[in-house]
């Protein structure tokens, strides 16, 4: 896999607390369609709460993504699909930010109060107003199916990158050791070889005879000091 820098460790932290929050809010919203009676209103007080925090954390993301640096795409990824893979960011952070906007913006002009929980009530952006909230509520469906639409994308897309080009794009937003830095495992150390003692070696395989040329020559043929 290919080694690729990360992006800021904040940015990772938003982005999978994010992704836990907007699958819980898009299934909470899916049980409020489908649900009616007292389970409906106990829903409706776990999705607001959920939107509102999603909003909040969608621009501290964006203003920290702006002042920080993200990893390159890979060199090999065709233009379109670079093109693609921005357009596709662009349209999230829309959907992370506009969608709790125009839930907010409904219930403001139905004349309901966003309810945070204890205690804490935020003001409405809009008037009272049937007919506006007849349309946002519509856009407000449109929004969320959109949502699912570019997390199931961008979950697909995502994988590919990881098990199939395998160009370490996945990595960039995991956690553990560091893609620029990866853990190798410490070298082994052998252990350190003593030579071994000349005092163990006899001393005629020290200095054997055949070593020596005096002994090696036949007696008529060395030669005598004349001194």
């Amino acid at each position: 896999m290919t080694m690729r820098m990360r992006f800021h460790l904040t940015i990772r932290l938003l982005h999978w607390t994010m992704a836990f929050l907007i699958i819980a809010m898009l299934f909470v919203g899916i049980g409020m369609v489908s649900t009616a009676g007292p389970a409906y209103a106990q829903l409706l007080t776990l999705h607001r709460p959920l939107g509102i925090a999603i909003l909040l954390l969608a621009c501290v993301r964006l203003a920290i993504r702006l002042a920080t640096l993200a990893p390159p795409l890979p060199d090999d990824l065709p233009r379109a699909q670079k093109l693609a893979a921005k357009g596709s960011h662009l349209l999230l952070y829309l959907a992370m930010i506009g969608m709790p906007l125009i839930g907010w913006a409904m219930l403001s002009a139905g004349g309901y109060p966003v309810t945070l929980g204890l205690g804490l009530t935020l003001p409405p952006i809009l008037p009272q107003n049937l007919g506006a909230f007849g349309m946002l509520r519509q856009a407000h469906t449109i929004a969320a199916v959109a949502l699912f639409g570019l997390i199931l994308g961008h979950l697909t897309i995502a994988l590919v990158h990881g098990f199939i080009r395998h160009d370490g794009v996945l990595s960039t937003m995991a956690f553990g050791p560091s893609a620029d830095h990866p853990q190798f495992p410490a070298p082994t150390i052998l252990p350190r070889l003593e030579p071994a003692s000349t005092d163990s070696i006899p001393i005629e395989h020290s200095f054997p005879a055949e070593t020596d040329p005096a002994i090696r020559l036949d007696p008529s043929e060395r030669q005598i000091d004349p001194t």
